[in-house]
Formats: structure tokens, C-alpha cells, sequence
């Protein structure tokens, strides 16, 4: 591992490419990960789909074909090439279903609206027979978003326009996964339900991550686009005057995931954005777990969780995070219970209006992280002292308790806004579609 030291240098770097990993013969369908990229490079590394006999490498254009290719989730190794554009609300034939279409039993919006207004049903909870048929109709939603992805798969876009929009990928209890060069977009839920309890005005609640590593080991995702895209939070309407919210998070690793690396991805455009551990009561499915890397990647105009961690060893290097003036924003990192995060080299680009202090948030008490070498619009900036000094009766400590090693090449931090921008998303992955079998 090298990290190279000064501008100088830095400037030098701005021609090194983003790193494909290697390929078999000329195919990228086929790579698998680098030595020592990240988590997912440890015990044995990651290889998803690149065995696959020349029966398993399907080119897929549908949901109907995608699911079919994926067989249910079972663990044959095989290679599935998205072309094109994939709804997940669609029916088997590829029609578009809307949300009324998954309506039952007497649901609609605005029934919803009119029985719950806070100024008739008070501060309980929902609960008879419309918000009954409200859970009906979310079932419904669910059985065509969630989409089940195996063991020893590789899921790669074909050109530079494969999209999966509005489905959700589970990657459930599985072993060695690829997933690159796709834009996942507008994975929306019909069906939020109302918490007056949520907070001090309440707050709608929606399901469906674009994509769910849960229980899963040996993940790499790469080189991929996450977006609310056509349904940004910002044009939604507000009910009982708080954000009607139809989406969750970008990508959720949870319950006992582990060995993963998100690399050269963007995340844009969303609120909630990347969660690991989902509880604080999940430590005995978390703890020693979520070993997560994340390098390369451009988080622009995300509110929050980039990411927020609970308990893993995570390592956060050579990121480009930037949030533009009128985009809504919280925090970058967050530090949960037993978290772990390690967070150098990262570059940071911060309008006006935001100071170095609001880039980390501790959720739990007595916390700690190692952060070194972050810079913040081309300066060095201590970001946990500025944080410390900022909260004082919040303070976070100065050591992580573990030192990454599983790293490639490390690049000075003024040199990640060219590279990541310029190469990082999908698109940026030469990907035929051959003669493959569907």
C-alpha cells in the first residue's frame, strides 16, 4: 500500500484510471476482485459468477427474465448481463403496474389521509381495517419489488444505460456476490405508513432499499449509480405536515453481513442513504461483523448516513463527498453503538453554509473513531477535533481500534475529487452483450 504525500504528487495522479480488477480474457463479465481490495478480499476474496459455464451467462431485459436468471437464489455460479432498462414494478409480461394497481381491499390515499389525520385519530398509532388494508396493499408491492439474488452471482450492466428502477436487490443469506456497472433508480414505496410517534411531529415510514446485503458474505459492489432520480424527495408532498417519504435507504448491510467492499460508486440524491447494523439490539447477529470498505466513491447531495455505522470495523478511504448549496443535509458519518469507522484520505467539497463540524454525528455515548488526512474544500481540516469542539458534552474518541490493511492504491486526498467524479457510477464499464445465452 502506498499513499502518496503531497500536492504535488497528487496532481501527478489525476491520470490513473479507476481500477477494474482483473478480467478473464477480455470479458469484464468475469472479473473478480483484486487482491486486498477491502473487506470483500479477505478469507478466500470474491469472485461472484466468473465459473459459470457457458449455460449460466444470461443477458437479461425484463423483471421476468432477471428472476428467471437468478433462479430463485439458488448457488449455481452463473452471469447475468442487465440491458437496458428493468422495472420491478412490472408484471410477468413486462407491463408497468402503478400503485393503484397492488390497491386492496378498499385502500386509497386518500381514505388513508382522511382517517388518520392527526386532528381526528389523535396520536395513536394507525391501526383497523384501513390501515389493515393498507399493510394488504404493501404486501402486494412487496411480492414485485424484492427481488432475490444467490450465491456466486454476477449481476454487470451492459453499456452505459442498464438500469433496475424501482426493484429492490436481496442479496439474503448468501455467499461471493458481484453487482456492477448498473444504476439502481427509484426504489419507491406506494404504501408509507403513518408514526405519530416518530419523533416530536411524527413521520412517514416506507420499505424497499435499492439494495440489501443481509446476512451475506463476500460482497463487492461496483462502479454502480444509486438514486431517487425521477422521484426525488424534493418534489413529494407533505401530509400531516411532515415529507410524504416513499423511499428508504440506497444499500443496507445488515444482520451478521460481512466481508463486503462498495467501491467506485455514486450515491446521490437521497435522504437516508447507507445503514449499517440496523439495531442496536442486533449484536448478536452484528458484533465481529460488518467488516465493510468503501473506497472511490462519490456521495453528492445525500441528507445523511454515509455511512452510519453500528458495530463493524469499516474503513472509509478516498471517498469525494459533496453537497451543493439547497440540497438538504445532515450529517456525513455517523458513530453508533460499537462502531468502528475508520475514515482517512477522504476529500470533502462543502458549500458555504456548512462547517467541518457537521460532517460527524455520535449516536452512542463513549464512542470513538480514527479519522486522519480528511480535507474539506482543498485544505486539511481535523474533522473529529472540529466535531469535539463543537459538541463538548458529545465527545467522540480518537481511536477506532484497528488498522486497515486490506487497502489498493491510496490516493491524496486533492487528487480524489478528478478521479472519483471522472470515474466512478455506472457507464464507465465496457460491457458487451455478445452472444450470451438467455
Amino acid at each position: 500500500m502506498t499513499m502518496i504525500g503531497c500536492a504535488s504528487l497528487a496532481l501527478a495522479a489525476l491520470t490513473v484510471p479507476a481500477q477494474a480488477g482483473p478480467r478473464h480474457g477480455n470479458d469484464p463479465a468475469r472479473a473478480v476482485l483484486p487482491e486486498n481490495d477491502g473487506w470483500a478480499a479477505a478469507e478466500g476474496g470474491t469472485t461472484g459468477g466468473a465459473a459459470a459455464d457457458a449455460d449460466h451467462v444470461f443477458t437479461v431485459t425484463d423483471r421476468a427474465e432477471l428472476v428467471a436468471a437468478l433462479g430463485n437464489g439458488d448457488d449455481t455460479p452463473k452471469i447475468i448481463k442487465v440491458k437496458g432498462t428493468i422495472h420491478g414494478n412490472a408484471d410477468d409480461q413486462g407491463t408497468p403496474l402503478t400503485c393503484e394497481d397492488y390497491q386492496r381491499d378498499g385502500y386509497t390515499l386518500e381514505k388513508y389521509l382522511q382517517a388518520y389525520d392527526p386532528a381526528v385519530w389523535g396520536d395513536a398509532e394507525p391501526s383497523g381495517p384501513l390501515e389493515e388494508a393498507r399493510a394488504a396493499s404493501a404486501a402486494e408491492q412487496d411480492k414485485r419489488v424484492k427481488i432475490r439474488v444467490g450465491s456466486n452471482t454476477t449481476i454487470i450492466g451492459v453499456g452505459d444505460d442498464a438500469t433496475i428502477l424501482g426493484a429492490s436487490l436481496q442479496i439474503r443469506g448468501a455467499e461471493n456476490v458481484i453487482v456492477r456497472n448498473i444504476t439502481f433508480e427509484d426504489t419507491y414505496d406506494c404504501f408509507p405508513q403513518w408514526d405519530p410517534t416518530d419523533g416530536e411531529n411524527g413521520a412517514w415510514n416506507s420499505e424497499y432499499d435499492n439494495v440489501v446485503v443481509y446476512g451475506s458474505r463476500h460482497v463487492w459492489l461496483d462502479h454502480n449509480t444509486f438514486t431517487d432520480g425521477r422521484r426525488p424527495d424534493s418534489a413529494q408532498p407533505r401530509y400531516f405536515g411532515q415529507l410524504f417519504q416513499q423511499h428508504d435507504g440506497l444499500l443496507d448491510i445488515v444482520r451478521g453481513a460481512d466481508l463486503v467492499t462498495v467501491s467506485w460508486n455514486v450515491f446521490t440524491e437521497h435522504d437516508k442513504t447507507v445503514l449499517l447494523g440496523n439495531s442496536d439490539g442486533a449484536a448478536a447477529d452484528d458484533r465481529g461483523k460488518l467488516r465493510t470498505t468503501f473506497h472511490h466513491n462519490l456521495f453528492e447531495d445525500v441528507n445523511e448516513r454515509a455511512p452510519r455505522v453500528r458495530f463493524g470495523k469499516v474503513d472509509a478511504y478516498n471517498n469525494h463527498f459533496r453537497q451543493n448549496e439547497g440540497a438538504k443535509y445532515g450529517y456525513t458519518w455517523g458513530i453508533g453503538k460499537e462502531a468502528a469507522l475508520v475514515a482517512e484520505h477522504n476529500a470533502f467539497t462543502l458549500h458555504e453554509g456548512l462547517t467541518p463540524a457537521d460532517t460527524i454525528r455520535q449516536w452512542t455515548p463513549g464512542t470513538s473513531m480514527t479519522e486522519r488526512n480528511n480535507w474539506v474544500n482543498r485544505r486539511h481540516v481535523d474533522l473529529l477535533a472540529e466535531h469535539n469542539a463543537a459538541n463538548p458534552d458529545r465527545l467522540l474518541g480518537d481511536d477506532a481500534g484497528w488498522t486497515p490493511a486490506l487497502r489498493t492504491r491510496v490516493h491524496h486526498p486533492l487528487a480524489v475529487p478528478y478521479l472519483v467524479d471522472r470515474h466512478a457510477g455506472a457507464g464507465k464499464i465496457a460491457v458487451k452483450d455478445g452472444k450470451d445465452r438467455k
